[in-house]
């Protein structure tokens, strides 16, 4: 298989295994993303405008604070707080209708302190970084399932994917694949998510039948971690 641009860390994320390879690449693109963070990038000063024009989700927040660099971290929050303070201040010193173009591109005549706090809440640097190379990751997905038929193999020989991720793959299909290949491909996703949901589920149930008195003398099967895999199933979380 040639890899080109992306198709190296999509495989890399098929080939992990698990029971979603999207998570996988997910979990790869956070990692990187906070390392990058809370590496020399956060002295430059393109870094730190847009870390302190977006902020940080409240899961992200943690994941920079455990990375253990509190200097750096305090460094890019004061930065931060220094945003929110003059936004604030300008906006509610012209009765709360007044454009502040720093935040967000598109300008209002009418942008008030709630619609800029209401936006900033959902905005993250991290996620930002993530959502936009995840995008690419896709698109990457269906270029190599209309090319290569390893992949192709690769990608029926898998765990399914997350709830997230399977409403992801489905309503992108349509517009990367088209006729006798879309159809296949539903058909595909549709097994490979409903086939391991069940699969999934039939291990918790054995897991949660095995704290009946009744079943104590019986093997554990695949169930010991079936409790996090399921998480990864229906929240697309890592606990692993």
């Amino acid at each position: 298989m040639k890899d080109k641009l992306y198709t190296i860390p999509v495989n890399d994320a098929f080939d992990k295994g698990g029971e979603c390879p999207l998570c996988n690449m997910i979990d790869e693109l956070e990692q990187k993303a906070i390392d990058f963070t809370m590496g020399p990038s956060y002295m430059e000063d393109d870094v730190r405008g847009e870390t302190s024009r977006l902020g940080f989700c409240e899961r992200h927040i943690e994941l920079l604070y455990k990375n253990q660099n509190r200097l750096g971290l305090s460094l890019i929050i004061k930065s931060h707080m220094d945003k929110i303070i003059n936004d604030v201040e300008k906006l509610s010193a012209n009765d709360v209708k007044t454009t502040v173009p720093s935040l967000f591109k598109k300008h209002s005549d009418n942008f008030s302190v709630a619609d800029y706090i209401e936006k900033l809440s959902k905005t993250c640097y991290i996620c930002s970084k993530i959502d936009s190379t995840f995008e690419r990751y896709i698109a990457t997905v269906f270029y190599l399932y209309q090319h290569e038929e390893e992949f192709r193999m690769k990608f029926k020989d898998s765990r399914g994917f997350c709830t997230r991720h399977y409403s992801i793959l489905y309503k992108e299909a349509n517009k990367h694949l088209s006729g006798r290949q879309f159809k296949e491909f539903i058909e595909i996703l549709n097994s490979l998510y409903l086939n391991n949901m069940k699969r999934v589920r039939d291990d918790l149930e054995w897991f949660i039948n095995k704290f009946d008195y009744r079943y104590a003398n019986e093997p554990w099967k695949n169930s010991k971690d079936a409790l996090p895999r399921a998480i990864k199933k229906t929240n697309s979380i890592s606990l692993d």
